[in-house]
This record gives C-alpha cells, structure tokens and sequence, in this order.
C-alpha cells in the first residue's frame, strides 16, 4: 500500500510540460494585388504556353457527345470509358477481357457535342490512374456489380447486363454477359479495372480479392487520348454506346440515393 502511495506521488509529481504559446494566424486572400515571383514565373511561363497550345490539339468529332447522365439517366460516358478499358487491356495481355469496370466518381465532366480537344480528355478524367487486369470469378464479377449498384445505382461497366426487380426491401437481380449467355460462377475471367478501385477506393471491396493483379503502365486518360486518335484516323466520329447495361426501377434508385437500399 505503501508502495502504490509513493508511485502515485511520484507520478503527480512529475511536472507538466509548458503551454505552447498560441500562434496568431492571418487569413491572406490572394488577389491581383500579390506580386508574381519572378524566378517562378520563369519557370512556369514556358511550361503553361506548352500546356496550353497540346490541349487545344483537336482529336476527334463527338457530334452526340456523351454525357455522365443524372437522376436514374445511364451514365453512356462511363460506359464509353469502360469499353475502351477493355479493348485496350485485350490488347496489352493478347487474350479476351471479359468484364471491365470504372468508377462514375472519377468522370469530372462530359463531352460537349463537337469537336472534341485533348483539353477536353484531361478536363473529364485528371487524375493519373492506370490501367490495371486482374482475375475473377463470375460470382464476384456479379458481386462487383452488385456493390457498383449499391455505391451508385449501377458503376459504369463494360460486358454484363444488369436487371433489378422487385422492391427495395426485397430486390432481385439478374445479371448475364453482354450477349446474353449466363455466368458461369465458378469461371475464371479476365477484368479490366483501375488502380485505384483495385487499391480499395470508391466502396467496390470486391475487386481488392482480384488476382494475378498486371499493370499496364497506361493510364486511363492516355488509352482514351489514343482511342480518339484512332478514330480520327479512320474518319470516324466519337459515338456514345448504346443504353441498355443496367435496368433499374425508380422507386429502387430513389432508395439508393436515400441510402435505404441494401443487398
């Protein structure tokens, strides 16, 4: 007991370390009025000019252009995206992809009707995130679907058909190949997919179980900047794909969007 009595004194003894004294901070708006630095601005000034004159390059006519789609609309971009995802990974591997998938979130803008501009490509996808392939079976390529479904009515996706039927307390699915085929849920198949939904971003936890994981070293906005130079060089225009991938009723997407859905 006495033994318990000094440790404690010895503890509350011990003097605590002194208060930093606080730091008064400033708020400084920056405004016209802030000088440029001049040995920045040598640096940057040649870099901007060179930037600016590679995104008003022209690529390719969109005549339609494609659009992410809002309130319950199909998100026909995303679809394009994940088309050229697929296409580009069968391409790098030399064996078929089956299924590819993006994230809505990671399409910052649509692609107005026109002429389309590198600017335009770097404008709807900023970010550096490349092309990765990695291997599933069908019951988690309908998982990953599923979760795509719950996370925003329905990711953009590439190779499957998806319906939902009855309520949001009680849906159904029901999910095939784009041909229509059923899948096969012991199957292994190729998926092309990104970095980070493979990393775990964007609640998609499914592909983090992919396997046999190659990157590419393409990033996504690269493949699609050499897709529309491809076009351009056949003299075709830039199409949207046609609607379909996904059936959802309202009352369903209105749950979703509520976060009163589960799977």
């Amino acid at each position: 007991m006495k033994l318990c009595s000094a440790l404690l004194l010895s503890i509350f003894s011990i003097p605590l370390a002194a208060t930093p004294p606080s730091v008064k901070t400033e708020v400084i708006p920056i405004t016209a009025a802030i000088a440029d630095d001049e040995a920045i601005q040598k640096v940057i000034t040649p870099l901007a000019a060179g930037i600016k004159a590679t995104f008003g390059l022209p690529l390719v006519q969109a005549p339609q252009g494609l659009f992410r789609g809002r309130r319950g609309e199909e998100n026909l971009l995303g679809y394009w995206v994940s088309d050229v995802m697929r296409q580009a990974a069968q391409a790098v591997i030399g064996s078929p992809v089956r299924f590819a998938i993006t994230n809505a979130g990671g399409l910052r803008a649509n692609l107005r009707p026109g002429l389309l501009k590198v600017g335009d490509i770097f404008e709807m996808m900023p970010f550096e995130n490349e092309l990765v392939v990695i291997e599933l079976t069908g019951a988690e390529v309908i998982q990953v679907v599923k979760e795509g479904i719950l996370r925003r009515g329905g990711e953009p996706c590439s190779g499957v058909k998806a319906v939902v039927a009855g309520s949001p307390e009680s849906p159904t699915y029901t999910l095939v190949w784009e041909d229509g085929s059923p899948i096969d849920l012991s199957a292994v198949v190729k998926v092309a997919t990104s970095d980070y939904l493979y990393g775990g971003g964007d609640s998609i936890p499914t592909l983090k179980q992919g396997r046999k994981p190659f990157t590419t070293g393409v990033t996504l906005r690269q493949m699609l900047l050499d897709h529309c130079a491809v076009l351009a060089s056949a003299k075709q225009d830039l199409l949207a794909p046609a609607p379909g991938r996904y059936t959802i009723p309202v009352p369903i997407l209105e749950a979703i969007r509520d976060k009163k859905f589960k799977l």
